[in-house]
């Protein structure tokens, strides 16, 4: 990836999946830890919530534990510069998820800031290329965007999380009553699938123009299975998205939808 951007996301699962299941992992966590394998056990049953996709994740660790961001931040920074002595071009993008309001930005910058500032000196640096971004996964980001975009250079739109706040369907949970849905017609297709343009897809075009108002530069993207399918793809360029991602196994599709968008945009003209 030497002189391409990579974004990478921060830390973004409930605090509950960091803790092993294996016995012998817990067993030397416990005594890492210095403590008791039933003390352990009670912390990581403490660590538990009723709804964790909506819970104590993503910036919101790293608010209450801003060291969990720092550690993250000063790895990004401190490899990039690595391969800047090596003679290198690193770009990384950081990207902030699960964010509903510009404070939070506001506080992780400045740990991103100082961490910056840090390894500069460290390795006698002037400058690292980087660029410092949030993932749009929440209705309300989208409504504030142009608040957040005083803050972040960068979208990346999550459009699975989106789908599932907006909706208010658990992805996992879906299959229960998706079939009865789709061969009803109350829904066309599957959300999880194809974007919901009349609903989720307001809110992902609500945000790019409020975001734009502020930062008429800003990138946005989409990040998620919804980048690989046809439809989701030519709403995408048609709404003003600069790029976007999904897994390997669908770039082609994704390419091919992406060069489709165009030509048809351009016959229209």
């Amino acid at each position: 990836m030497d002189g391409f951007p990579v974004v990478i996301r921060l830390l973004d699962p409930p605090l509950h999946e960091f803790v092993p299941r294996d016995p012998a992992k817990l067993e030397q966590l416990a005594k890492d830890l210095n403590v008791s394998m039933q003390e352990l056990s009670r912390r990581a049953d403490s660590l538990h919530e009723s709804n964790p996709m909506m819970g104590h994740r993503g910036v919101r660790l790293g608010v209450t534990y801003p060291e969990v961001t720092e550690m993250q931040v000063r790895a990004i920074f401190e490899s990039a510069a690595e391969l800047i002595k090596d003679g290198k071009k690193p770009y990384p993008e950081i990207m902030v998820p699960v964010v509903c309001s510009e404070k939070e930005l506001e506080d992780q910058q400045v740990i991103v800031d100082r961490v910056y500032a840090e390894t500069l000196k460290k390795y006698n640096l002037k400058k690292i290329k980087t660029m410092f971004g949030t993932m749009i996964e929440i209705p309300r980001a989208s409504l504030i965007a142009n608040k957040l975009a005083a803050k972040a250079e960068f979208f990346s739109y999550g459009t699975n999380d989106m789908t599932q706040m907006g909706f208010g369907f658990s992805r996992d949970d879906i299959g229960g009553f998706l079939p009865d849905y789709l061969q009803k017609g109350i829904l066309p297709e599957d959300p999880f699938q194809s974007i919901d343009q009349e609903g989720i897809g307001e809110l992902i075009k609500i945000g790019i123009e409020r975001g734009r108002k502020t930062r008429k530069d800003l990138e946005v993207g989409i990040c998620g299975e919804h980048g690989g399918e046809p439809k989701s793809v030519e709403f995408c360029h048609r709404v003003g998205m600069n790029y976007v991602s999904c897994s390997p196994f669908r770039v082609p599709i994704a390419r091919l939808a992406a060069a489709q968008a165009v030509l048809k945009e351009k016959s229209k003209k």
